[in-house]
């Protein structure tokens, strides 16, 4: 699994025209781990959060006095994490100032 964490800037603004050369990006870059064969699945996460805490208590977030975020995830088919590694080369969160956790999956039967 790959997740994709980055710091959130409030201040950057973002055009319609770079918000769709990211989109492209992202497609791409996917596109051509799907084309090896080894994409399972994806997602972005959205905005809106809670946590259950030990005696189900319930705290809102995201949390301000977190520093960066998990924007997304991305499954796939990979040997060793050093094989998850070298599909994660060219990530575009690696341009944008983020970066790439890749850990290994336990499957539960």
């Amino acid at each position: 699994m790959m997740i994709f964490r980055h710091a959130p800037d409030p201040n950057r603004e973002v055009s319609p025209e770079q918000m769709q050369a990211a989109i492209r990006q992202w497609q791409d870059w996917i596109g051509g781990i799907a084309a090896q064969g080894k994409f399972l699945s994806t997602a972005q996460l959205g905005k809106e959060a809670k946590t259950l805490r030990a005696g189900n208590v319930i705290t809102d977030g995201p949390y301000a006095e977190v520093k960066e975020i998990i924007g997304g995830y991305l499954i796939v088919k990979a040997a060793s994490l050093d094989e998850a590694f070298a599909l994660a080369e060219g990530c575009p969160i690696l341009f944008m100032g983020g970066h790439v956790e890749v850990r290994d999956m336990i499957k539960m039967n």
